[in-house]
């Protein structure tokens, strides 16, 4: 197969899907931003061609990039697995006719209100949600649902510039925020209450062939908002073990056929509290923050080069037995400013060396990154365990002895 990919040289781990493709066989074309030199030998090595452009976001570029290639060789299929690059990847598609994700599909994934609804049609729980295109609109959604309530861009992913209002006043801020951001739309949610996790699959043809549940400790608002907090997000190894792991994967089922989902990575929050288990929102490319890397750790397989060979010979490769659970804990800097140091490194190692995938800890002078950046943009030690209640326990082990100095 000759597949082109968006983008192979950046975010950092981009490469990876572009090195998988080609490790199961296919002819890997990328278009990306940077010059060709600029990229590294193995990737550079990997690809059978490579076509730069101004944005990769650039609708008429990245057409004219896919139909110049097209005329050259043969394309079967055009990937995008960043969450800003899916939109015009779908467009491109249409237009050059390679087929794929649709961009009805991709619309649904991204547009939040319109997504909801589609779900809630077929049967989905889901919050009631709304697009607010005028101040009067939110404060009607406020009058009928009540407080808290959740803004949102309708588009936006994960918790990036995601707001919980509580009251009128800070309904009034957050209207205010999003006007002087140039928002001209935004999505307005109830807030429902309930532990909070995602659901990840790799889907062939509309059925799902691999999938991982995984929890967040505490849920992602509360967790970028405070710096006190070392969060976590671990993936469990007992998914065969529980009716409510079948819940979320019959849930996960159902948005993929709602949506029209084919052949794609996906990923999906939940939610489960008192009104049961509610869907939050999905998106169709594989999660951020390397939770393929856990997934991969858990499993002993190389989730990107699954995904790689679905997508390029149509079935998986490897089961996922689940031998381990896996999980990340962040490591917040006691203060804004530069690195000065660390504490308690070699007491976690002493007592959990042998259960530790990896760890990442930036130079002492090295800037620090504010708390919303994000699990991955300061230090992180990531973990695993054939027991999911033993790797929670180091997990928060971790985060109560290691402590990132700066100032």
């Amino acid at each position: 197969m000759n597949i082109v990919f968006v983008e192979p040289g950046f975010p950092a781990n981009q490469r990876r899907f572009a090195l998988a493709l080609a490790s199961v066989g296919a002819n890997v074309i990328g278009i990306g931003e940077s010059d060709e030199y600029a990229l590294d030998d193995e990737l550079r090595g990997a690809m059978t061609g490579y076509y730069k452009v101004g944005s990769v976001t650039d609708l008429r570029a990245m057409t004219e990039a896919v139909q110049f290639i097209q005329s050259k060789v043969w394309v079967d299929a055009l990937e995008a697995t960043v969450e800003a690059h899916t939109m015009v990847a779908a467009q491109v598609r249409e237009a050059t006719g390679i087929p794929g994700t649709s961009v009805r599909t991709t619309w649904l994934c991204r547009d939040k209100p319109s997504m909801k609804q589609a779900l809630r049609e077929v049967g989905v729980p889901t919050a009631a949600s709304a697009a607010i295109d005028h101040a009067h609109e939110a404060w009607a959604f406020a009058e009928a649902i009540g407080y808290p309530l959740i803004l949102k861009p309708r588009d936006g992913a994960g918790a990036k510039d995601t707001m919980r209002v509580d009251n009128d006043t800070e309904l009034a801020h957050a209207l205010t925020e999003f006007g002087s951001h140039g928002a001209t739309s935004i999505a307005i949610e109830e807030f429902v209450e309930g532990h909070e996790g995602f659901y990840d699959t790799i889907a062939k043809d509309g059925r799902v062939v691999h999938d991982w549940t995984t929890h967040y400790y505490p849920n992602v608002l509360e967790a970028m908002r405070s710096r006190w907090i070392s969060p976590q997000f671990a993936t469990t190894n007992r998914i065969a073990d529980s009716p409510f792991y079948a819940e979320v994967a019959a849930m996960g089922a159902k948005v993929i056929e709602a949506l029209g989902i084919g052949t794609s990575a996906t990923h999906m929050e939940w939610f489960h509290g008192p009104k049961g288990l509610k869907f939050s929102e999905i998106g169709c490319r594989p999660p951020g923050v390397g939770c393929w890397d856990l997934y991969s750790a858990s499993n002993d397989v190389d989730v990107y080069r699954e995904w790689a060979h679905i997508i390029t010979h149509g079935v998986p490769e490897s089961p996922m037995r689940r031998p381990y659970a896996a999980g990340i804990v962040a490591l917040r800097p006691d203060a804004d400013g530069h690195i000065t140091g660390y504490s308690g490194i070699d007491e976690i190692q002493g007592r959990h060396g042998e259960w530790i995938i990896d760890g990442h800890f930036p130079p002492v002078g090295h800037h620090t990154q504010p708390v919303e950046a994000g699990y991955m943009a300061n230090a992180y030690v990531r973990m695993r365990h054939p027991d999911y209640d033993t790797l929670r326990g180091m997990l928060d082990d971790v985060g109560r002895t290691i402590h990132v100095h700066a100032g």
